[in-house]
């Protein structure tokens, strides 16, 4: 006599299964609290590549982490200059150097920087239908802004690749589509 499992157990262990992906897929950092924003002094806040300056009185989010990296870690890529004078602000932290904007240059969130960890190592980033290998040289800052460090602007969010106009340019994107395209990364 055969034994036939229970259609019900199925289907709870089922649910079960799927419930359980669903939360390993959600498992993100949470903010580790707010700081309120500035109102920037006049001329302060470099609104290059259409960069958000402070609201007064506005509540930011910050995070000392990032999404788990994977093999397709998904990220939010947004644009940054990394020249001397750009929206980047000072130079890169990795090597105190500005890099020029022909360059394939990132700045990766707090928790993917992993204080320094991944300086001067190059990641691959996939969107738009093609791929490019960037080199990481500073952090997008997600535990601080709205001060003279951070131009007057918010902190970044937990799942930024802030990337130079040759990152753009090699993943094919139209100009006036730059500032913000979902991607996957990861380690080259």
């Amino acid at each position: 006599m055969k034994k036939q499992a229970c259609p019900g157990a199925l289907f709870v262990s089922f649910l079960f299964l799927v419930t359980l992906c669903l939360s390993t897929e959600a498992q993100t950092c949470k903010p580790n609290g707010n700081i309120k924003g500035r109102k920037p002094p006049p001329n302060q806040c470099n609104q290059e590549n259409d960069s958000d300056c402070c609201e007064d009185g506005k509540l930011y989010p910050i995070f000392k982490c990032s999404p788990r990296v994977t093999s397709r870690t998904k990220a939010t890529l947004t644009l940054n200059s990394f020249e001397k004078g750009g929206d980047g602000g000072a130079p890169s932290e990795c090597d105190n150097q500005y890099h020029s904007d022909d360059t394939p240059v990132v700045a990766l969130s707090t928790g993917w920087y992993n204080q320094g960890n991944r300086c001067l190592n190059f990641i691959n980033i996939h969107g738009n239908g093609k791929s490019v290998k960037a080199m990481v040289v500073d952090e997008c800052d997600s535990t601080m802004g709205c001060d003279s460090d951070h131009d007057y602007q918010p902190p970044c969010a937990n799942n930024i690749v802030d990337a130079s106009k040759a990152v753009w340019k090699a993943l094919g994107v139209p100009e006036n589509d730059w500032g913000g395209l979902d991607i996957y990364w990861s380690d080259a």
